[in-house]
């Protein structure tokens, strides 16, 4: 606090601050860099939790605009480690020299990371996606085994749940504690939630997905629409129109093989990229049609189920439940979960409501991977114990020995 009292907190700060960590930061220029140096007097460094980490004398942190210039700038030797969350890159883009005489590395480590959730998201306050039928169908033409192939060659993993690799992940179907939490709510409930486990459609990743077709048009046609030349319409002859909302236009190349394959359907569908700012107003106001959307994983879920999935939560504006979920079935399992007094309790809750989150299609789950691909010069070593978050990079350290073959090759940075 002494320290704050004669600096004013609103303003960018131009010095480095008092902290209590392993680092101190050592210099820095805004917006480019900084660089933090090892405090050899920190106060936890012989406690338990400190052993093994922080072993790095120095650390600087380069900041790019452009992921592609950052990438050329790790390719160039100016970065010693690189993350990598593109998978067309990562099976096309490690074909330098360095790559290819092992000066660099690629490792893909395995994680259980609680995965949460990402993907199309319906508004349901719309009324074309007010009927869980239409949103139903709208998945079942989603050609995910074509887009794994075709697009990310292979690289990632349908997404089954809200709450994956967790204890609140539904498989199967529900056990005695779930139905005990789901008996209420016999009657707003899908019937197939309590005979048959949910599964979402599956494609040879041919492209030539006619039974996903069959069963979206059969789906449609329940809940009252219908192809008229080519064109799907309601009952009153207002045809399906809607708008699918982007904030990153590197997004586009998975969003138009999904545009055309709706079209199929006789949908006018569109895709609409707008900047982030432009992007945040119109999800606060909820004035889009579909967008996409993560909800982050945890491994005990609480309060946030609220802001997510709750009747009042789609009340709010600028809230989190941007697809309009409103069920007291799921209301009533939210406060079932975050007032839970033991963890097979949340889990049972969080399970249940699993299972009505996924009937209900708010939204077209996407994919998730189950492996953190890094990249790095071939410099470092670390432990060789897996664990579950897959690797930190602070218990990595520097091999003299590797180092020593490797440095030369990039100028000894």
């Amino acid at each position: 606090m002494n320290w704050w009292a004669t600096r004013d907190f609103t303003k960018p700060l131009t010095e480095p601050p008092l902290g209590s960590g392993p680092y101190k930061v050592e210099k820095f220029e805004l917006g480019r860099s900084v660089t933090y140096v090892r405090d050899p007097n920190w106060w936890a460094r012989d406690m338990p939790t400190g052993r093994g980490f922080f072993n790095f004398d120095r650390v600087r942190i380069e900041y790019f605009r452009d992921p592609t210039v950052a990438f050329q700038a790790f390719k160039a030797g100016q970065i010693d480690w690189h993350q990598e969350n593109i998978s067309k890159q990562w099976a096309t883009g490690y074909d330098f020299p360095a790559a290819a005489n092992g000066l660099v590395r690629r490792d893909e480590i395995p994680h259980q990371l609680p995965l949460g959730i990402q993907g199309w998201l319906f508004n349901t306050r719309r009324p074309q996606f007010a009927d869980a039928r239409v949103r139903e169908a709208l998945g079942q033409v989603f050609d995910f085994e074509w887009m794994n192939k075709n697009l990310f060659y292979g690289a990632y993993t349908r997404t089954k749940s809200y709450f994956g690799n967790t204890a609140q992940e539904s498989t199967g179907l529900p056990d005695d504690a779930e139905l005990k939490l789901l008996a209420p709510f016999r009657d707003q409930v899908p019937p197939e939630a309590f005979t048959q486990p949910f599964e979402l459609p599956a494609t040879d990743g041919s492209g030539n997905n006619r039974e996903g077709l069959r069963r979206a048009l059969d789906l449609l046609k329940q809940a009252g629409w219908t192809v008229k030349d080519r064109k799907l319409q309601d009952a009153s002859g207002q045809p399906m129109s809607f708008t699918i909302l982007l904030n990153d236009p590197t997004i586009e190349r998975v969003a138009l093989p999904y545009q055309q394959w709706l079209q199929r359907l006789g949908i006018d569908v569109r895709v609409r990229t707008v900047d982030p700012a432009q992007f945040e107003r119109l999800t606060d106001d909820y004035d889009f049609d579909m967008t996409t959307m993560i909800y982050p994983g945890g491994d005990l879920p609480g309060n946030e189920l609220r802001d997510y999935f709750s009747c009042q939560g789609g009340k709010v504006q600028g809230g989190s439940n941007i697809a309009g979920i409103c069920s007291p079935a799921i209301d009533s399992l939210i406060e079932t979960a975050i007032n839970a007094q033991d963890r097979p309790s949340l889990a049972a809750a969080g399970r249940a409501m699993d299972r009505l989150l996924l009937r209900g299609w708010y939204m077209v789950p996407n994919w998730h991977d189950t492996v953190f691909k890094v990249a790095s010069w071939n410099r470092f070593a670390r432990p060789d114990k897996p664990i579950r978050d897959g690797f930190v990079l602070d218990d990595w350290w520097i091999d003299p020995a590797l180092a020593a073959k490797t440095d030369p090759a990039r100028g000894g940075q």
